[in-house]
């Protein structure tokens, strides 16, 4: 569901970038308010975990892979505002650093995944949850399906987005200049996989630490739950980091246990190389994920132009340093969310020291 660089027209890049970019406005400005709270260290947790756990590839129906996102359970402790932020934040990392989405496609991503995804995690959750207790089972439940929609309403996206290409965007002779299947080829090879495995996925990733949470730090669960009393407040001398420490133990050991990720076989659907168009091993693997309709036989002109505008510094999660994939992958894991604390750490120093000059 990461969309690379090529697969989209720059016109439809700009359009989503310009559509993303109100929804990180406004959630700035309301995480501003509180940059001196414990709401940064809980967003850079999911950020970090939205990472890691988008690290297990799932095989998928017809020889693809998928997974989840992590953003139902962003949604429903951060709200959606700091959930849009916590996934761009992840998404971001993941482009630049891994070549896990592009650059140019960075405002689908972000539109897919942070955005829509958390707006119908979040309305979800509220609809289904109601003014049931914090640790009622129905909480549970309601974080279930408020992780199965958002990855599927975000896969739908990206498939529509996919689909338009050839509709909108090819060259004199009609040969599509970017993504090559047109919708009624897109929509079904995107959703097989997302309302079946990479759906239930999410499901239990939301459900089931919400279960967690209700039995080890309930109060985690209280700010998307407004008007429910059955929750005794925290000390006011509770800090942010000591608060996420048990979410900081889970993301650990899910790095180390990211190698699991590499076993699943194949691509995601619609992120293939130029080179695999040439390949022909994987243009017929491409072309079974596609309802059996071959590619085309030469890389679409567009997007073997856009492929090869950012070069990520460890593609793949693969450093080209380390001869074991497994460690270069738990490596790049450990990297990943290295970074996303570190910019946390350095945003509350910057804001507690600019606090102390003003004073």
């Amino acid at each position: 569901m990461h969309i690379p660089d090529g697969y989209l027209s720059p016109a439809t890049c700009a359009a989503l970038y310009a559509g993303s970019a109100p929804f990180w406005w406004v959630a700035l400005r309301r995480v501003a308010r509180k940059i001196g709270t414990r709401l940064v260290p809980l967003i850079s947790v999911f950020a970090a975990f939205s990472f890691v756990v988008m690290m297990f590839n799932l095989p998928l129906p017809g020889g693809t892979t998928g997974h989840a996102v992590g953003v139902g359970i962003a949604a429903i402790v951060l709200g959606p505002w700091a959930s849009m932020l916590a996934i761009s934040t992840a998404l971001a990392i993941q482009a630049a650093f891994f070549g896990d989405g592009g650059i140019t496609a960075l405002g689908a991503n972000c539109f897919n995944m942070a955005i829509v995804a958390s707006l119908v995690a979040y309305i979800t959750y509220r609809l289904l949850a109601g003014r049931s207790g914090l640790s009622s089972h129905r909480r549970v439940w309601a974080a279930g399906f408020a992780g199965y929609f958002a990855i599927n309403a975000a896969a739908l996206l990206a498939a529509v987005e996919f689909g338009i290409q050839p509709i909108f965007f090819k060259d004199a002779t009609g040969t599509p200049l970017y993504a090559p299947y047109p919708l009624r080829i897109a929509i079904p090879a995107m959703m097989a996989g997302h309302l079946t495995l990479a759906g239930m996925a999410e499901f239990v990733v939301s459900a089931g630490l919400v279960a967690w949470l209700q039995r080890s730090h309930l109060s985690l669960l209280a700010a998307t739950a407004p008007g429910v009393e059955d929750l005794q407040p925290e000390p006011e001398n509770t800090s942010g980091w000591r608060r996420v420490r048990p979410l900081l133990a889970l993301i650990a050991i899910l790095t180390l246990l990211t190698p699991i990720g590499i076993l699943a076989v194949g691509k995601a659907w619609g992120e293939w190389s130029p080179g695999d168009f040439s390949d022909p091993a994987a243009r017929q693997a491409i072309a079974a994920a596609s309802g059996s309709i071959a590619p085309p036989s030469q890389v679409p002109d567009g997007l073997s132009r856009l492929s090869s505008l950012w070069t990520a510094p460890f593609p793949g999660y693969a450093p080209a340093f380390l001869r074991s994939a497994s460690f270069g992958y738990v490596l790049s894991g450990a990297f990943g969310i290295g970074v996303i604390l570190s910019a946390a750490l350095i945003l509350m120093w910057a804001s507690a020291h600019f606090q102390r000059r003003i004073r």
